[in-house]
């Protein structure tokens, strides 16, 4: 076998041939089969696959028809709700202060104050379910030891700092009520007691 050139003398292209040769006598090769490979680019001497016809290989240059692509994966999500309490939290800059002082972790503090808003009744270990049928802003299942973790990684100078920025955008119409009523008392056992002023200044636990 062999790659044999011949010019076309009408239109000057090149074209390259594979022929298969079978010997003779006297060991002289005789061709017996020629099949086209295509033309001979001139400029690079690169043989470009063709059908004869001055037109390249159709196999090679089979352009992807565009189409309706499969879906890999679909679901399915509850969103009216949890789409209210995100204009909420932008509103009231919540969303925002949040970020600012949690900026590893407010997106699941939002997640879980939504799930403990509109399943106000439910424990914390089927937020997994809740997560699956409801678009909100963590995205993720979250479960019940990481919320255990969660709740134990806020310290009160987070919260308080979180209080303070919120506080700076209330208006002057608005204030927030604070009970502090007392309950004293003289056990030792009471491990949530704390010694401090009451308005009774009596040296009792409250």
């Amino acid at each position: 076998m062999a790659i044999v050139y011949q010019t076309d003398k009408r239109s000057g292209i090149t074209y390259a041939y594979e022929v298969h040769f079978i010997l003779g006598q006297r060991q002289a090769p005789i061709p017996i089969q020629r099949t086209l490979i295509g033309r001979v680019d001139s400029k690079t001497g690169k043989i470009v696959p063709t059908d004869g016809r001055g037109r390249k290989n159709k196999e090679a240059h089979t352009v992807a028809k565009r189409g309706p692509v499969p879906s890999v994966q679909t679901s399915r999500y509850f969103y009216g709700a949890t789409y209210l309490l995100d204009q909420i939290g932008a509103n009231t800059g919540v969303t925002e202060d949040l970020k600012a002082c949690f900026p590893d972790k407010y997106r699941q503090i939002l997640s879980i104050a939504y799930y403990l808003v509109l399943e106000d009744s439910a424990p914390l270990y089927r937020f997994e379910k809740w997560s699956h049928l409801h678009k909100h802003p963590y995205g993720q299942n979250i479960t019940s030891q990481r919320s255990s973790d969660l709740f134990a990684s806020i310290t009160e100078d987070a919260k308080y700092k979180f209080f303070q920025l919120q506080g700076k955008r209330r208006t002057e119409k608005e204030f927030w009520p604070m009970d502090i009523t007392t309950i004293s008392s003289q056990s030792r056992t009471f491990e949530t007691g704390q010694y401090g002023w009451n308005k009774e200044t009596d040296h009792c636990l409250s």
